[in-house]
């Protein structure tokens, strides 16, 4: 069971391992672009492609989707960023179901374990594979992969890194259920654990208050999507802009924060905050597409009072 580009890789790592898929579940085809064609899931377009079935329920609960689970009978479930199931889907394998989770349970559960690894600052970060229960990312812990998180790391070059970690130790975690081998821990359930909440607006726009690590780590962390965003003062004007790589210059801070300029020696638009500069290489404009700071500051220019805020 799953949806996006990070499933793929566990599902094809599945495949080549040669177990007996029965069937893939996935999200239904959802109307995209400018001429609303249905859209199907990459996993979907997979599973297809290898000539594996695949349903796409709306409701899990559904009479239809029930008797399309007794049909094909799986003795084992594996789940791999899809939604909330429902007991009686993940109570029915004779041997359970387990999720794969890209973050070192108790750490990090929810939505957003990638990005928010990034963000947070962590060093490292991994993948863990659980028994589903009642709650959200709370099982008990089959086994976890650990891995470094580099300093030029963003949410693209980490997603790729723990498909492949995940791939694996899914494979190990089918044969240990397979050989009767696994050992499940409860997790531990401290208040100090950092979440993985959902991205929204709210919670991606750049908070210049911050320090200029942080906003890197910040704007690292949400490189390629759903892309950090800030608003910025412009001849009048408030305008959201999205910023996709930044660097950090540390020293005493002279201007005020929010306040910028364009270096044309870094080729950066550079950006006061508390305790230095963040100097950013690349952006998008509304209705424009990702381009480096020296392209958009050679067409339009670019004067000091610009503020962002």
């Amino acid at each position: 069971m799953g949806t996006p580009d990070f499933a793929v890789g566990i599902l094809d790592h599945l495949v080549k391992s040669n177990p007996n898929i029965v069937g893939v579940v996935t999200a239904p085809d959802k109307p995209a672009g400018r001429g609303k064609k249905l859209h199907s899931s990459a996993v979907k377009l997979y599973a297809e492609k290898h000539s594996i079935e695949v349903l796409q329920p709306t409701n899990l609960k559904s009479e239809e989707f029930q008797a399309d689970l007794k049909r094909l009978d799986p003795n084992l479930i594996i789940v791999v960023a899809f939604r909330m199931l429902p007991k009686m889907v993940w109570d029915y394998p004779e041997f359970g179901t387990f999720n794969l989770h890209a973050s070192l349970l108790p750490k990090y559960r929810g939505a957003a374990p990638i990005n928010w690894a990034i963000i947070n600052g962590e060093k490292e970060t991994g993948v863990t594979t659980f028994f589903i229960d009642e709650e959200i990312d709370t099982g008990k812990i089959i086994d976890s992969k650990r891995i470094p998180i580099e300093a030029n790391d963003d949410v693209e070059s980490l997603h790729d890194k723990l498909m492949v970690l995940g791939a694996k130790l899914v494979h190990e975690t089918v044969k240990s259920i397979q050989n009767g081998e696994t050992e499940a821990v409860s997790q531990t359930h401290e208040k100090s654990f950092k979440p993985a909440p959902k991205l929204t607006k709210a919670n991606t726009k750049i908070d210049w208050q911050q320090s200029a690590q942080d906003i890197v780590n910040f704007v690292r962390g949400l490189t390629p999507f759903p892309t950090a965003w800030t608003e910025l003062e412009m001849n009048g004007e408030i305008l959201k802009i999205k910023i996709l790589k930044v660097e950090a210059k540390f020293h005493h801070r002279s201007n005020k924060v929010g306040s910028s300029y364009y270096d044309k020696e870094k080729k950066s638009i550079c950006v006061a905050v508390e305790d230095g500069l963040i100097l950013i290489k690349e952006l998008q404009f509304p209705g424009k597409k990702r381009m480096p700071a020296q392209a958009l500051v050679n067409g339009m220019g670019w004067e000091n009072e610009y503020n962002f805020v």
